[in-house]
């Protein structure tokens, strides 16, 4: 992120600190769930409502793409309060109480949730409407994904969204938040992206995770304390890449100094 270590250790520090408010807010959602009008403000929300009622639209869906920042569990009753029927695309907890919780509570609020092994699902969701709600801040390895600049490091970054847009004809709704001084959140919603459609898939696919990845990265740089995301991120580009490959991955990513 280009800090010392000690702000780094600092930003660390209060990103833990912040799940104590994250966790706090989810147990609330029983109450939350009839006033997130008042708990979460929506800017650009006319970029989803345009799209909604746009001839062009012909029934589907489209992909949300976030991050793990500020209270991102949250967005599920944001949009659900707003009309946005959201699909929330979840990692199967290991303790099946845990997972049991949590999409019962992600229910309450209005998500729908499936599991990222449902492709098939999503496709289908997409195709009766639904907006699809991928974080995009995992490191998914290097069968799944594809090595772009994050950070100014190569690093491997899931190519869902791109991939879903490109093979549905849907549009990419980069949305993020932040949490603001009163313990309210703001939802920012950017305008739609198209995946260009080209011979070759690869490129396009890997043009757009590109370009998602360096809107993550400005969202975190903004807000470097709401990142929470305790895994390690470039984990897969030691264990499932050569440091030749590597070297070569920065050479074409311009990161060679």
């Amino acid at each position: 992120m280009g800090v010392d270590i000690e702000t780094a250790k600092k930003i660390s520090k209060i990103s833990a600190v912040n799940f104590g408010s994250i966790f706090i807010e989810v147990l609330m959602f029983p109450v939350l769930k009839d006033t997130m009008k008042d708990h979460v403000k929506i800017i650009g929300l006319e970029h989803l409502t345009n799209y909604i009622n746009s001839p062009e639209r012909n029934g589907r869906g489209a992909i949300i793409a976030t991050s793990h920042s500020d209270n991102w569990e949250l967005m599920g009753g944001a949009f659900a309060q707003n009309g946005i029927p959201l699909v929330g695309v979840a990692k199967k907890q290991r303790s099946a109480g845990t997972d049991k919780f949590m999409n019962e509570y992600r229910t309450l609020i209005g998500m729908h949730i499936t599991y990222r092994n449902g492709v098939r699902e999503m496709y289908q969701l997409l195709d009766e409407g639904n907006f699809i709600g991928l974080i995009m801040d995992q490191d998914v390895g290097r069968k799944d994904g594809v090595v772009v600049k994050f950070f100014n490091r190569a690093t491997d970054y899931v190519t869902g969204a791109a991939a879903m847009s490109r093979f549905k004809g849907v549009p990419i709704f980069p949305a993020f938040m932040h949490k603001n001084s009163d313990g309210t959140h703001t939802l920012e919603i950017q305008p739609p992206l198209f995946v260009e459609k080209t011979s070759d898939k690869r490129a396009d696919i890997y043009k757009m995770t590109q370009h998602l990845a360096t809107l993550t990265e400005n969202h975190i740089r903004n807000y470097p304390k709401e990142w929470f995301w305790l895994h390690d991120r470039w984990k897969s580009m030691r264990t499932d890449f050569t440091p030749e490959e590597v070297a070569e991955l920065n050479k074409k990513l311009g990161l060679v100094e």
